[in-house]
């Protein structure tokens, strides 16, 4: 009988451990933009809060997509204001979405000897044109601006290649898929890109303003605590300075 006793608490303890262990993990749905600029974010946090982050990196569109469906996130770091919005007006915010960030659009190629540029998009020697899904992803409608206001776009669009997201359009730029194309400034300063080829940065008077949002999802109340605590530090001048590092621009910041 005391054997089964012991059983029984042994088994009390390690369920009881588990689930503390679990309570200290949030899930972050992070903008394809922001993956490395998170990565950052999220380790200092975890340091000051031993709170770990699980990210799940996609475009700001199927993010939305799957938390309407249900999806277990407790923050939506989008690349817009516009799939935040949507969700706080489907009652799934806790409250209204905030510009943590404005994203800066950039010209990239990864192929030696390219120099990108406007003008150069239009020569016959760029075949394809890497770009974001405007539709799903607020790089790729920013890119799609940019090419309109120089009156280009129906010169090269037939060299357009839609990538899911800015990661995706990423991929075929750096696998020289395509010889140029449009991404995120962060993308370009981060460790894994900054030595690859050259970039421009575009005149963001050409495209409207990348306002980045971020929500805190309903969850659980134990949940949404731990979730509201990695919510403020996204505001955090900690976070900002990680974020001015990686090429976004910040605002209401004393740094």
């Amino acid at each position: 009988m005391t054997k089964k006793i012991f059983l029984l608490v042994l088994i009390l303890i390690i369920h009881h451990s588990c689930t503390q262990q679990k309570k200290e993990v949030i899930n972050v749905a992070v903008a394809a933009n922001m993956q490395f600029a998170m990565q950052e974010i999220a380790q200092a946090f975890t340091t000051q809060y031993g709170i770990k982050c699980d990210l799940i990196i996609s475009s700001s569109g199927k993010l939305t997509a799957q938390i309407i469906e249900g999806a277990p996130f407790n923050v939506f770091v989008s690349a817009d204001m516009k799939y935040p919005n949507e969700l706080y007006k489907r009652g799934l915010a806790v409250e209204k979405a905030k510009v943590y960030a404005l994203g800066n659009l950039v010209l990239w190629s990864a192929i030696e000897g390219v120099k990108p540029s406007l003008d150069l998009l239009g020569k016959d020697e760029i075949r394809h044109i890497a770009i974001a899904n405007p539709k799903m992803a607020p790089y790729g409608k920013a890119a799609i601006e940019i090419l309109k206001n120089y009156n280009i776009f129906q010169t090269v669009e037939d060299k357009l290649v839609y990538g899911e997201s800015v990661l995706q359009a990423n991929q075929f730029i750096i696998s020289h898929v395509a010889e140029v194309g449009f991404t995120s400034k962060s993308v370009v300063l981060s460790d894994r890109s900054k030595n690859i080829g050259k970039w421009i940065p575009l005149d963001d008077a050409k495209y409207s303003q990348i306002e980045q949002g971020a929500i805190l999802i309903k969850q659980k109340d134990a949940e949404e605590e731990k979730a509201k605590l990695f919510f403020n530090f996204l505001f955090s001048e900690s976070a900002k300075v990680i974020l001015k590092k990686h090429g976004y621009s910040v605002v209401n910041s004393d740094i």
